[in-house]
């Protein structure tokens, strides 16, 4: 794929970013974009693998060598054939996907992989660019009706397969808007919204019925839903947030990540956020406790926003850098990550445990922290220890807790249609057919896997989408991957 020494010629190229003191004085997106020639050459860098790794490293199971191949000839409709052909959102994964596949290229053995990401999310917005991405309504209707609960990139996914298979599709929010965490999780400069506007206007165009401002469970029983349609699916995502029931838990300032990131993307959209209530981090002191990709954008806007300064907290171990950590190909390597938001200005805390937070008026001014340390126990695994005498305080106006997500909400439609859920919270499904525990109710996403990555929700979507159809249909044409549901929805 691509030319045949391609990657012995030429070298990985990122474009380039926009100056921090500039990006830091809007909310848009801040990549330069390489030239079509430019994109070619790392198309070409693609090799002629015996085995393509970033096939299994990529959840979708994309069929990455071959649209590399065709962005390096210049065939740019066959490669957003090919890249839809597995992928319903390719601009969302190539902008907000980790890109495991990059790290499972074999190129990447010795070598700078492949630009996978880039590539996908240059193909994407060059469909819409030359008007080549168009509705794709289905050529007979089955009169078939379907309720999706949940419009994130799971409930989309499914929503547009099975619209596509002629049902009768209506996608339920509770929001005002559609796209779950990518509209109000996800910032606008790591992914500007008009991206899933612009989305959804193709699953109308395609028969989707859009339902947003509406709590199903509150504004419509659960009920309703199975007596008004054929089948429903849960795709309602995993949003109860890790707590931190420590003293002082209860001062204003110190809140939930979800509370924080939301309202900054609706002053982006235009919305005004009552002041009562409104979190921001403008001249403060700002601490961050959890190192994933939510505290990453905490960081982020908080920068945006002018705060004094960010602190960000991590319970383990700093990872090794890429060259010093061991080699794990083609998996996942657990290595210390600098996000575009880290760039911007951040104190980075490792091995460090939150004991307190403390108040004056009802309002948090400081946390009390202690070093840690991680040795393995008599069973073999890690434990922590806390380290005497290494207790401090810092300033702290705005602490944002961002430790993940610990499953869907049980309370409301979930518990109302008497869904089963397993010892992590999520619902449980057969993982080949991901059918609920009551007939003819499915789930997808986050709310069955638990918190996971944008292009496993479009996977789960997906595949929910073709045992929905089979189940209404006795049958389904839907793509599907046989191989990785057996395995409930792991790689192999």
């Amino acid at each position: 794929m691509g030319k045949v020494t391609g990657f012995m010629e030429y070298a990985r190229e990122l474009p380039a970013k926009r100056p921090i003191d500039e990006r830091l004085k809007h909310y848009g997106e801040f990549e330069e974009e390489l030239s079509e020639d430019q994109l070619k050459t790392q198309g070409a860098r693609c090799m002629d693998c015996g085995v393509p790794f970033c096939h299994n490293g990529c959840p979708l199971g994309n069929v990455i060598p071959d649209w590399n191949d065709l962005v390096y000839r210049g065939r740019w409709e066959d490669a957003i054939d090919a890249l839809h052909a597995t992928n319903n959102f390719p601009e969302f994964t190539g902008r907000i996907c980790p890109a495991p596949c990059e790290e499972a290229c074999v190129l990447s053995i010795n070598d700078d992989p492949v630009t996978i990401k880039l590539i996908e999310r240059n193909i994407i917005d060059h469909a819409f660019e030359q008007g080549l991405v168009k509705p794709q309504p289905a050529a007979r209707k089955t009169g078939k009706t379907i309720a999706v609960v949940g419009s994130g990139p799971a409930g989309m996914a499914c929503a547009q397969q099975l619209a596509r298979a002629g049902h009768a599709v209506t996608l339920f929010e509770r929001a005002d808007r559609v796209g779950g965490l990518m509209r109000y999780g996800i910032p606008d400069f790591k992914m500007e919204k008009h991206l899933i506007d612009r989305r959804v206007q193709q699953m109308q165009a395609e028969g989707v019925e859009f339902r947003t401002s509406c709590n199903v469970g509150v504004d419509i029983t659960a009920e309703q839903l199975k007596n008004d349609y054929d089948s429903v699916v849960l795709s309602i995502g995993a949003t109860l947030p890790r707590d931190l029931p420590l003293e002082g838990r209860e001062l204003d300032g110190v809140h939930f990540a979800m509370d924080f990131l939301p309202q900054q993307n609706k002053r982006v959209a235009g919305d005004t956020v009552p002041k009562e209530g409104e979190l921001r981090a403008d001249g403060k002191n700002v601490i961050v406790i959890g190192g994933g990709d939510t505290g990453s954008d905490c960081i982020g806007t908080s920068n945006r926003q002018g705060a004094k300064k960010v602190v960000q907290f991590e319970i383990l171990d700093q990872p090794p850098e890429r060259g010093t950590a061991p080699p794990v190909w083609p998996y996942w390597p657990m290595i210390l990550r600098t996000s575009t938001s880290h760039e911007e200005g951040v104190d980075r805390e490792f091995a460090i445990s939150t004991k307190r937070f403390i108040g004056e008026n009802g309002h948090v001014t400081a946390l009390e922290s202690v070093r840690v340390q991680w040795k393995k126990g008599d069973d073999g695994r890690m434990q922590m220890q806390e380290i005497p005498g290494s207790e401090q305080q810092l300033p702290a106006d705005l602490v944002l807790l961002a430790m993940g997500f610990l499953g869907p909400q049980q309370q409301g439609v979930a518990s109302d249609l008497g869904l089963e859920f397993d010892g992590r919270g999520n619902i449980v499904c057969d993982p080949n057919y991901m059918s609920t525990s009551v007939p003819g109710v499915f789930a997808c996403g986050d709310s069955r896997r638990g918190q996971s990555l944008v292009v496993w929700a479009i996977w789960e979507g997906r595949e929910c989408a073709h045992a929905v159809d089979a189940f209404l249909m006795g049958e389904s044409q839907l793509p599907t991957s046989p191989a990785m549901a057996e395995t409930g929805g792991r790689p192999l």
